[in-house]
């Protein structure tokens, strides 16, 4: 089972005097990137959610948010006069408005809201960490739905692979065949006679140097291990694409050794399919 790096969680929670909106966002990247936003009053708290984040996510850029909307009357925010008093004097030095326009633009500017300490009412917090919890579970299950459509891609892709490697197989002693034909036909426009024990000792030599039998049986058992991988219980999105660099090492290879044109067209094809795989590696937890 593999799951994706991409994925989504949305939480909402309806308090006696607020709304708290909890989002969890992912993306691919190589290690666990988490950035948090949170209201300076659940700050103390960010290193607890940090950890209990880190726990179900183990790898990609998560994006946390945390918003609150007060819903109730009471707030603890109040007009800090003697700030604002102080900013409209000051500006009167600078631009010529009137009352309103230089109150209007002194709000706006720092301190002018004053924001009293709230202590974090802990059954409070504890409803908030529910729904963390929550919206973890949900990106959970966006990232194995978007994990479970990766899937279907890959074996798709492997079993193109190994339908072009047995292709190859096939075409192989008649690649082989080729080469003796046109070592043969060089030799008779050459008119020269030769030694027919010489000359098979260094065909032999030839046609060895070409053989492509132990990269078809690697890039078979490559094939194979990646599909072993996808069916482990674990998703190991590094371990596929180890197999991945493998399978292109002997894809190459044979496209090296081939000397022949069909069998390379053939090599193309399959390094088309290794490289849409690839793509799609990236974004496997």
């Amino acid at each position: 089972m593999i799951q994706s790096m991409t994925g989504y969680g949305k939480c909402v929670l309806q308090l006696p005097t607020k709304k708290i909106s909890i989002e969890l966002k992912s993306l691919n990247s190589k290690n666990l990137d988490l950035n948090a936003r949170m209201p300076s009053v659940y700050r103390e708290k960010e290193l607890r959610v940090r950890k209990m984040i880190a726990n179900k996510l183990t790898r990609g850029k998560i994006d946390f948010s945390l918003y609150m909307e007060l819903t109730g009357e009471d707030t603890a925010s109040n007009i800090n006069k003697t700030v604002i008093t102080r900013y409209m004097q000051q500006l009167k030095t600078v631009v010529d408005m009137n009352e309103a326009d230089l109150l209007q633009m002194a709000i706006r500017l720092p301190d002018a809201i004053a924001t009293e300490r709230e202590d974090i009412d802990e059954e409070e917090w504890k409803a908030i960490e529910n729904d963390i919890q929550v919206a973890l579970e949900k990106i959970n299950t966006y990232r194995t739905e978007e994990g479970n459509a990766l899937e279907v891609d890959f074996r798709k892709r492997i079993e193109n692979l190994e339908g072009l490697l047995a292709q190859v197989i096939t075409m192989d002693p008649e690649r082989v065949e080729g080469v003796r034909s046109r070592l043969r036909k060089g030799i008779a426009d050459i008119k020269e006679k030769v030694d027919e024990n010489r000359f098979e000792q260094e065909l032999v030599y030839y046609i060895e140097k070409f053989d492509i039998t132990e990269e078809k049986v690697r890039l078979h058992n490559h094939l194979e291990y990646f599909i072993q991988t996808l069916d482990s219980k674990d998703s190991n999105g590094k371990k596929l694409g180890f197999i991945g660099q493998e399978i292109g090492r002997e894809i190459n290879t044979i496209g090296s050794k081939s000397n022949y044109a069909p069998m390379q067209k053939l090599v193309v094809q399959m390094k088309d399919e290794l490289e849409k795989i690839k793509e799609q590696l990236l974004n496997v937890l």
